[in-house]
Order: C-alpha cells, then sequence, then structure tokens
C-alpha cells in the first residue's frame, strides 16, 4: 500500500502589523441576511414565465408540479431568485396583484441596453432610463399581473 509523502510543516506567521479592533456589534444582534427572494402569486405561470424569461432575460430554476400541473417556477437572474406561483383563486379571479409593491432590481449592466432589448421585444416601459430624483440611474416597467419593477445601474 502506497503512502503519501508527508508535507513539511509550514512554519507558523508572524503577524507584522495589529488588525484593527471590530467594531462592537449592537445587542440584540441584528439581522443579517445572506439573499433574499420574493414569491409572486401570478394568474398564469407559463405566461409569466415566458415574460419573466424572454422580456427580461431571466432562466428558469426548479419547476413545481402537483399531480401533473405547473404549479410554480423559480426564476433565477444572477444570484437573485424569483419564484412564480400559480393563484388558485380562492379569494376571486378578478383580485388586483401588485398594488402597493414594487420589485427593486441592482444591475451593474448597461440599462440602456436592457431596456431597449425590452422595448424590441413589444414591451412598454413605465419609464425610460432616467437619473432620478435620489441620483440613481434607473427605469422601470410592470409585468403582466401588476408588479412593478425599477432596475437601477449601479455605478
Amino acid at each position: 500500500m502506497a503512502t503519501k509523502p508527508k508535507r513539511p510543516k509550514r512554519p507558523a506567521r508572524r503577524r507584522t502589523a495589529q488588525r484593527p479592533a471590530r467594531p462592537t456589534r449592537r445587542e440584540p444582534e441584528s439581522l443579517r441576511l445572506r439573499s433574499m427572494a420574493a414569491s409572486l402569486t401570478v394568474n398564469d405561470v407559463p405566461t409569466s414565465v415566458a415574460w419573466y424569461r424572454d422580456m427580461l432575460g431571466f432562466t428558469v430554476g426548479e419547476r413545481w408540479e402537483e399531480n401533473g400541473k405547473l404549479r410554480g417556477t423559480q426564476m433565477k437572474a444572477g444570484m437573485c431568485d424569483l419564484m412564480l406561483n400559480q393563484d388558485d383563486f380562492a379569494k376571486g379571479r378578478d383580485r388586483a396583484k401588485g398594488v402597493g409593491f414594487r420589485l427593486w432590481a441592482s444591475t451593474v449592466q448597461d440599462i440602456d441596453a436592457i431596456a431597449a432589448r425590452i422595448k424590441a421585444q413589444g414591451g412598454r416601459l413605465d419609464f425610460e432610463p432616467r437619473r432620478t430624483p435620489w441620483g440613481s440611474y434607473a427605469f422601470a416597467i410592470t409585468d403582466p399581473d401588476g408588479y412593478k419593477i425599477t432596475f437601477i445601474q449601479e455605478e
């Protein structure tokens, strides 16, 4: 049986400079998240999947089926997830969606190019890319169910 040669031990590193002290955390400690995802209830999952994929450029992740029927889909864009779930219409078919709710999406990509691609696909922007009163460069769009999305270009 062959044995692996042993590596020589590295000498311990000496610190030449003192690390700055970490700031004291508040007690109780505040919530620190690594990511957050939104889940939207939509009228028709396949229609919404096509819109987020073809209009905005999301990719399809997991699909959730129940008794052979599509109930929801995970949509992915970079490190972000957006879940689209089929409305069961228990609260009525005319229930308004997206009221009082907006998604904020930031990207380092050129949002002028993203907006142009959306318009070339037949999409209608709520407002064209512009400098906002708070200094961001952004545009907005509304999805087929009334959910509003603002895209902000990171600078």
